[in-house]
């Protein structure tokens, strides 16, 4: 069986079923916390539910495990939005639109933001990249 800090493999998955001892909610409360009279009662809260930068990183592990090296990559990058808030996401979201961001210095201080102000460094990188193709592709250009 896998120990906590041992890297997790295909035979682990669904973590639910195999290794429920592994999830846990924001708040650290595990699946057997997580019932119908836990909710009602107020003790069980959204935040319990909300996914963690720890469940997706267990499943990049598994990801990988399987073969599947750019899975692992996007709930890698996931797990770092984890922390970063609605409004900031939604905005970097309509910038990587094609056509939204007027050019590639903006897509790079939304790079900048998200390695400074979130230690989102994946995500930085994923960003800069957009921009380098974007402008190769000459994205920038209004096209609506």
């Amino acid at each position: 069986m896998t120990g906590a800090n041992d890297k997790l493999t295909a035979a682990d998955y669904p973590l639910a079923e195999k290794r429920p001892d592994m999830v846990r909610g924001r708040r650290g409360k595990s699946l057997d916390d997580i019932t119908l009279a836990s909710v009602i009662d107020g003790s069980v809260t959204l935040e319990d539910l909300s996914i963690t930068d720890t469940a997706l990183r267990q499943q990049a592990d598994i990801a990988r495990a399987t073969g599947r090296a750019t899975l692992a990559q996007n709930f890698e990058r996931a797990a770092e939005l984890v922390n970063v808030p609605e409004a900031a996401i939604m905005r970097m979201y309509e910038l990587l639109r094609p056509g939204r961001a007027a050019s590639a210095e903006e897509l790079l201080a939304v790079a900048t933001e998200l390695r400074q102000a979130y230690s989102a460094p994946r995500m930085a990188e994923f960003v800069t990249e957009a921009a380098e193709v974007y402008t190769r592709r000459g994205l920038f250009k209004r096209r609506f």
